[in-house]
């Protein structure tokens, strides 16, 4: 897997992290298939909702890599769905420490939870604040453990629904990765309207299939520059995506590496301040004709420079300019038909993010299962203290 022996793997405490990042399309086609089963239940739900109210937020919420689901999810699901339908993402540790700024208590709110233990205590304390602060308050509880306090705590509530993840998408490593894909595919099928078909679905996962086959050589081509700091830019969807891919090198490496994200835009605004000739920057290149013209002008900018940084390009299909700018180009689709929206790349691109920052943490001399011995950071995080709130 990714060029590593089972002997590596094993030997480098690395066995959950690459099977977990390895099997993703499996974990996607289960996925799909009970999804799809259950559908017409889901959208139900929904559509109660949506009916009883002339307007609804969808508040997407969780910690950490949970909260980028929801950062990385809005700008696509509000070009899809009603006029009465607004989706906005804020993390949990923002809403525990500010409730007031962020429920409303005459808005009719939808709160999406996505968690894949469902025992963080901020989470948690989330819904506690909803059903105390909103009068017409509802549930959607998206989990990748079904004995979660998350998925608990609303069993038998009408107002309430769980979307219960496949048994394998409940990483047992520190970072998440097929936890995070599987929960935001599925937030994806939920909330889209005609969008995000079985035909498309398979599509994605197909494409998902052959770049883990052939990702270990592009991984290792990047791993032979020594980079001590990486930026991942994109724009739309994908700048938000570039948050999680950041986190991961950052998890990985215990902090070893610097890795930032921000926009194509926006690097320019600060950010570029931190290239050095041990940096390396990832794009994330869109697919849309227009959006693309504004990936382009930062590979263009960035290829000029003569920092002796290194530029990895992500794009859907092979581009003649992008091979001639970028120091390493990874393509996601192989087949002929496009894949249709930056959603979809989304989800391919993370998995050349969580390739890299495997292999790095190994380079590095770091275990990727277990990658914060000291405790400094934990699968579920500790050491937080949740206050009683008073209306």
């Amino acid at each position: 897997m990714f060029n590593l022996t089972p002997e590596q793997i094993i030997d480098n405490n690395a066995e959950h992290t690459t099977r977990e990042i390895h099997h993703q399309p499996i974990v996607w086609q289960e996925l799909m298939k009970d999804f799809l089963e259950q559908q017409a239940t889901y959208k139900e739900f929904l559509a109660s909702i949506y009916n009883k109210h002339d307007h609804v937020r969808i508040i997407l919420t969780g910690a950490g890599t949970s909260a980028f689901v929801g950062d990385t999810l809005v700008p696509e699901l509000s070009r899809h769905n009603r006029k009465n339908v607004q989706f906005e993402s804020i993390p949990t540790t923002d809403i525990v420490s500010n409730p007031t700024a962020y429920l409303y208590k005459d808005t009719p709110t939808i709160l999406v939870s996505f968690a894949r233990s469902g025992n963080s205590p901020e989470s948690v304390a989330t819904v506690s604040l909803g059903q105390q602060i909103v009068t017409d308050f509802y549930q959607v509880v998206i989990t990748c453990n079904k004995d979660g306090q998350l998925a608990k705590n609303i069993q038998g509530d009408a107002n309430c629904m769980t979307l219960l993840m496949p048994e394998k998408s409940n990483d047992q490593s520190l970072a998440m990765t097929s936890s995070f894909t599987s929960m935001i595919i599925a937030a994806y099928a939920l909330f889209t309207e005609e969008v995000f078909t079985p035909a498309v679905a398979q599509q994605v996962i197909d494409c998902a299939q052959t770049l883990i086959d052939k990702l270990g050589d592009s991984v290792d081509a990047v791993l032979g520059f020594e980079f001590e700091r990486i930026v991942y830019l994109g724009s739309g969807p994908l700048a938000q995506l570039s948050h999680e891919a950041a986190l991961k090198m950052l998890e990985l490496s215990d902090g070893q590496v610097v890795a930032i994200h921000e926009s194509s835009l926006g690097f320019r605004h600060g950010p570029k301040s931190i290239l050095n000739d041990k940096s390396v920057v990832a794009l994330f290149m869109s697919q849309n004709p227009y959006t693309r013209k504004y990936d382009l002008d930062i590979l263009r900018e960035l290829a000029a420079a003569k920092s002796g940084m290194k530029i990895v390009a992500l794009t859907e299909k092979k581009d003649e300019e992008v091979e001639k700018l970028a120091d390493w180009v990874v393509t996601v689709n192989a087949g002929r038909e496009t894949l249709g929206n930056d959603f979809n790349l989304a989800v391919l691109y993370v998995i050349f993010a969580q390739a890299l920052a495997l292999k790095k943490s190994i380079k590095l001399g770091i275990t990727p299962d277990n990658p914060s011995p000291d405790g400094a950071i934990s699968r579920v995080v500790k050491g937080v203290t949740i206050y009683d709130y008073q209306n």
